[in-house]
This record gives structure tokens, sequence and C-alpha cells, in this order.
């Protein structure tokens, strides 16, 4: 049946030779140009090998028509794909996609100017503006080191959002940061937040006094936009990449972060995020927070007891709640942390109401992620409450999803993980992919409750209530038809300032029902509660 439908619809594609886009920009541009009447599919792509195998492994490359170019489609060619219902639409959605791209990139030089050329080296880039003091790199990971070396070498501190860069690239860069007194942030470095400038996904958050030096990207985010909502800002938030922490890495952008922000006079207080270190690392990065300043350290699910004893100025967090909780009660004597527990019970009563409207046969939670280290934090809590969580990314070997299955019992499933963004965007810019397991959950007769996370900010969907609304009512409907109710959890992470506003979102979620937390660990706990005895 697929294969018929795909037949009927046209593909029509576009080149545009020696043009290059980061993939956050394709990825918005896809996201975009895909909400267009008749439009089923769009990709957005540097035609490299591996994304033209992509391609075609989703039914998108047009062979022929690559065929008839006079020359082979590389690398460094920018590669546009639309799969419309006809004709008409494929070549309005084409049109549509480059004066984005034009719009995007704009006319930055003056009437007369030569420099009118568009910039296509980082030496280039450099020679335009010797004022910069950051480089911004979104390459294939092939290509990322050597780019990200280049950076370093002009005296640049580095974002480096490109993954698939080897572990021996990363600790040669880190390596030669540290000798250039320079910060390389990533490589797969989601979120930064530099002078006020947010970078990658990130929220819009006042400056303040906590300073964060992190290994997770929305483990940024969640601890940021819950300090904004208590009216704290953020002075630096210092991404390193999610393999900082590991044995081979060592934390050295943990580290150099963190010497950083001890010397900087508007940090307050610190807070460390990662999911769980590698012990001798762990221990070593305690050691050198052994500072003057207040440091909140939050390696998930981690207790004092497991590094006792530590110094008096390290407070050890097991969730990105507790350690929002810690850097405010820091930061002012007379504010009392509120444990999660406490936050979960103050919806005790509605939670109760949830449960007795379920059927005998709801047992599971399934929870759809597009954050990785959210996904942790949740399986973490609800495993120590309901048992094993089934996941692409488990929390012990045994608890693995195998080749084919998609849900076993409880089941959390990172949809921002590799194996399902490779060629794709990411579920935070575009949901396609999760509201399809999400219909999927919603056919289990024996599925109790829903858990989603929604991140709002810069890079993420511009309405994505709008989206999910319509979603979380079908799968209602789903439930319904087989006699069941299906409550809906939702972790919702964002600001006022941003974009997206936060509490239209979550007004407009909870409107349709669902249940609304801005708190990923009371969310998860919340959805626990609803299938626990």
């Amino acid at each position: 049946m697929q294969q018929n439908k795909l037949s009927e619809m046209v593909l029509r594609a576009a080149l545009k030779r020696n043009t290059y886009y980061d993939s956050i920009t394709l990825m918005s541009l896809a996201q975009a140009i895909k909400a267009l009447s008749g439009v089923d599919e769009v990709g957005a792509v540097m035609a490299t090998a591996l994304n033209r195998e992509l391609l075609q492994d989703s039914h998108m490359l047009p062979v022929a028509w690559l065929a008839q170019q006079e020359t082979q489609a590389g690398p460094e060619d920018l590669l546009l794909v639309v799969r419309a219902d006809d004709e008409a639409h494929a070549e309005a959605a084409l049109t549509a996609a480059e004066q984005h791209l034009t719009a995007r990139r704009g006319d930055t030089a003056a009437a007369g100017e030569a420099a009118a050329l568009p910039v296509r080296s980082l030496e280039l880039a450099v020679r335009r503006d010797a004022s910069a003091k950051l480089a911004v790199i979104s390459v294939a990971g092939e290509h990322a080191w050597l780019e990200a070396e280049q950076a370093l070498r002009h005296g640049l501190h580095v974002f480096l959002f490109s993954d698939n860069v080897p572990v021996e690239q990363e600790l040669r860069l880190k390596t030669l940061a540290v000798q250039q007194e320079l910060l390389l942030m990533g490589p797969d470095c989601g979120t930064a937040l530099i002078n006020g400038v947010g970078l990658g996904f990130s929220n819009v958050v006042p400056r303040g006094s906590v300073g964060i030096v992190g290994a997770s990207g929305t483990g940024m985010q969640q601890v940021m936009c819950l300090l904004a909502a208590a009216g704290q800002g953020i002075s630096q938030a210092i991404g390193t990449g999610g393999r900082d922490l590991s044995e081979a890495i060592g934390g050295i952008m943990m580290r150099c972060g963190l010497a950083m922000l001890a010397e900087d006079a508007q940090t307050r207080v610190i807070v460390l995020i990662s999911k769980p270190p590698a012990e001798r690392v762990a221990r070593e990065i305690l050691a050198a927070a052994r500072l003057d300043k207040p440091v909140v350290v939050v390696f998930l699910g981690a207790t004092p007891a497991q590094f006792a004893p530590v110094a008096s100025n390290i407070h050890i967090a097991r969730t990105l709640t507790e350690g929002a909780e810690l850097a405010l009660a820091l930061l002012d004597t007379k504010h009392a942390p509120v444990s999660v527990d406490e936050m979960v019970a103050r919806n005790a009563a509605q939670l109760v109401q949830e449960r007795a409207r379920l059927a005998t046969s709801q047992r599971y939670i399934r929870a759809l992620y597009s954050g990785g280290t959210l996904c942790d934090e949740a399986m973490l809590l609800m495993s120590e409450r309901v048992g094993p969580i089934a996941s692409n990314i488990p929390l012990q070997p045994e608890w693995a999803l195998q080749v084919g299955e998609t849900f076993r019992g409880h089941t959390a499933l990172d949809l921002g993980s590799d194996e399902f963004t490779r060629g794709k965007p990411h579920p935070m810019i575009d949901p396609t992919m999760r509201l399809h397991y999400l219909a999927q959950a919603a056919e289990d007769p024996q599925m109790a409750v829903i858990l989603l996370d929604i991140l709002l900010g810069f890079c993420s969907h511009p309405n994505p209530a709008a989206v999910y609304v319509h979603a979380i009512s079908e799968a209602r409907a789903k439930a319904a038809a087989h006699g069941n109710y299906l409550p809906i959890v939702v972790s919702l992470c964002g600001t006022v300032g941003d974009e997206q506003y936060l509490p239209a979102q979550k007004a407009a979620l909870e409107a349709a029902g669902a249940l609304v937390y801005e708190s990923n660990a009371v969310a998860a706990l919340a959805a626990a509660a609803l299938v626990m005895g």
C-alpha cells in the first residue's frame, strides 16, 4: 500500500553547486517546506555519498535526474528533493525552498562591493572579520575535525555541533584547545550560551549569576529554564559534548570550563551536568571542583554517598531539577530546596483521579523522548518505581530493545539518537517521526500512559503545541476505541522569552487534556504514579 502511494507521487530535485549550509539550517528548511500543502517529504542535504544513500533508503533519491547532470553531485553541492502530490506542488515547494535559503543568507555586501561573494572558507571568514572570537561548525563529521583544528589555530573558540567525529580526533582537538587556552565545545555539542548569545538548541534566559558546564544539551536547557522560571539567570553555559567525561577523553573540557567559571566575576554558583561519567573521571572532576565558589554537581543518579568525602563547597544532586533547586538555595539562603517527590505530591489528587479511570489491563508506560539526557533521567526515576524500562539507550544491557522490537513492557525511546536521525530532522525540529510512534503506542490496549518531552527555544519547532494537541486528541480517540482512557504526561522545557512562549504552549496542551510539568523529573514520577498500585 505504501509503495503504491509513493509511485503515484512526483519527485523533483534541484542542485545548487558549491553552496554550503549547516545541518541546523537544512533541518529547519526541510521542516518548513514539508508543512506546505501537497508536500509529502523533503530532503535538503549536502550531496555526500552517505546522504545520497540515506535519500535512497527513504525512496527520495532522484537517480535518473542525477544521472542527467553534467558532473556528479558531490559533498560541496546542496541537493534539494521534494516528493509531492503533483508537479505543481513539487515545483512550488522547490521555489519556496530556494526563496527561503536566499532570504536567510541575505545580501550583506554593500552596493557595488566585491565582497558580495559568499564566504566559503574559514580563512576568508577570519579575513572578513578579524574581531571574531568564536567559530560555529556544523559540517559532516568526517570533515568537522579539520575545520575545528583550523579555527583553533586561528585563535577561535569552537562550538562543534557536528557528530560522528572520531574519538581520537576529539582528544587531539581538546588537547590543542587547552594549549591555546580556548574552548572546544563538542563534538556533538547541542547547546551553549556564551555572553548571553544562545548557540544550537538554546532558550531565552536572563543574564545572571549561575554558570553551567554540561555534557548534555537538553540537560543544560532543563536547568537553565528551571532557574529562569525562578527569576535567576545564567552567566555562561559551556557545552562539552557528550563524550567529554568518558574514560577516553577524561573530562578535558569540563575541567577547562570549570576553571574559566571559577575566574568569572559574574558567576557566583557553578553547575556541572552529565550523564554518569567514568568513575575515574568523576573523581578528577570533583577534585577540580574544590573552589572558593559553591559547585552543584549533577551526575545523573549520583548521590553524595558515592563520592564521600567531598569538599564542603560541592553539592551533589541526583536529578536536573534537584540541581536547579540546590543552585537556587545557594544563591539565596532563604530559598529552601523542594524535593522532586514533594513536587509530585502537590498533584497527588489529580494523579489518583487519572489512575482510577484506567482499565485493569492498562499497565505500561510508553515514553517518547527527543532529549537523550531527559530520557535517561526519566528511566532512572521510573525504573526505581515500576521496574525495568526497555529502551534503545538502556540503563542496563538486558533492558535493551531487540532488533525489530518497538515496545516491550515499560518502554522509553530516545528518538533523537543517531539511529533515528540519520538523514532526517531531529524530532525537536520536525515531530513527524515521534507522531508516528505516538500513533503506534496508542494502538496498544495495555498501554497506560504516554510520556513526552517538548523543548522550546532556538531551532526547535515554532509551535509544537499546534501539532501535539491534534496528535493527543487522535491518540485518546484510538484508546477510547479499545474502551480505554489515556493519560498523556508532558515534560515541557522552555521560558516566557522563547519564541514559542511557554505559557501559551502549556495552556494549549492542558486544554487538550495533557498533564504538563516544567520539571522532567516530576513528569517522569507522575507517569510512574499512574501505573503504580
